[in-house]
């Protein structure tokens, strides 16, 4: 008995340390905990890594700036209520006044500067016909312009050219209604374009289409602004 324990401790396998070493289990890598300082840190870097021009910048600027800002809405001026507008009729009777103060202003300059020239009277392409031209344009503009939308006429009846867009007439505003829309109107298939201001509700003839403007009676904006007169 003796002898088979020993053959039995003879033939156990030797065993080293490494095996045990294997059997161990290994410890896990500590994780590196991140704070916000090394996450700007390292970002700030990457930024200064992408440098950007003055070019790209303002046109990152731009891009974002309609993000940024509100659309801006125009501000509308003198709308009223319908009946605030002048009717056709009364805005013919004054535009018949403007006519017979043009037609006394151009005999006056004419005859002086045809007995002075030695001009003769003669067709709308001769030099008569553009200097009465002229007049009749400068008249319109220069009035409405200078007196902020009144003519003669328009002061006899009490009426006011008005803009939707601006508070006070512009040069711009006036040029267009009273010098290009006013050409075009001024005879022939162009007198057309004033009967829309007898079926529009704001009273509109084509020259206040094209430069957002009408005309209204002056009592009835004095009577709702509470002006005594």
């Amino acid at each position: 008995m003796a002898r088979e324990s020993q053959n039995e401790r003879q033939e156990l396998p030797e065993t080293d340390g490494t095996s045990a070493e294997r059997d161990e289990p290994k410890p896990l890598p500590k994780k590196v905990e991140k704070n916000a300082a090394d996450f700007l840190i390292q970002n700030r870097g990457k930024r200064e890594e992408q440098q950007y021009s003055q070019a790209e910048k303002a046109d990152n600027q731009k891009s974002w700036q309609r993000f940024i800002e509100p659309p801006q809405r125009q501000r509308a001026y003198h709308h009223f209520p319908h009946y605030f507008y002048a009717g056709f009729w009364i805005r013919a009777f004054a535009f018949l006044v403007d006519i017979l103060c043009i037609s006394l202003i151009s005999s006056i300059l004419l005859n002086g500067i045809l007995s002075f020239v030695g001009l003769k009277a003669g067709g709308n392409l001769t030099p008569y016909g553009l200097l009465s031209l002229a007049i009749y344009l400068g008249y319109f503009v220069l009035m409405t312009k200078f007196t902020n939308g009144q003519t003669i006429g328009k002061m006899i009846f009490g009426i006011q050219v008005v803009c939707f867009k601006e508070e006070n007439l512009s040069w711009a505003t006036v040029l267009v209604r009273e010098g290009a829309c006013r050409f075009i109107l001024k005879s022939g298939l162009g007198l057309i374009g004033y009967l829309p201001a007898a079926f529009t509700p704001t009273k509109q003839h084509l020259g206040d289409f094209l430069s957002d403007t009408s005309v209204v009676t002056l009592n009835s904006i004095k009577a709702y602004n509470g002006v005594k007169f």
